[in-house]
């Protein structure tokens, strides 16, 4: 079954923490402010993506990006 999960591509992320404060919940970050998916990724339910979609708007670094994963 695929699943729809949100990634931080941690080579261009340059922790401008947008996707933390657009997508509450959703990132973690860490003591430099750089972000990670907290747990999984996955997108579980409409408002997941609605958040998801958000972050990959206003990454000003394009490091975020909602990929489709056989789970």
């Amino acid at each position: 079954m695929k699943v729809q999960k949100v990634t931080v591509d941690s080579e261009k992320c340059q922790g401008h923490n947008r996707c933390y404060a657009m997508a509450p919940g959703m990132f973690k970050v860490d003591e430099l402010g750089y972000a990670t998916p907290r747990g999984d990724g996955v997108l579980k339910t409409p408002q997941d993506v609605e958040l998801a979609n958000r972050a990959v708007e206003n990454c000003p670094e394009r490091a975020i990006d909602i990929v489709e994963d056989e789970g």
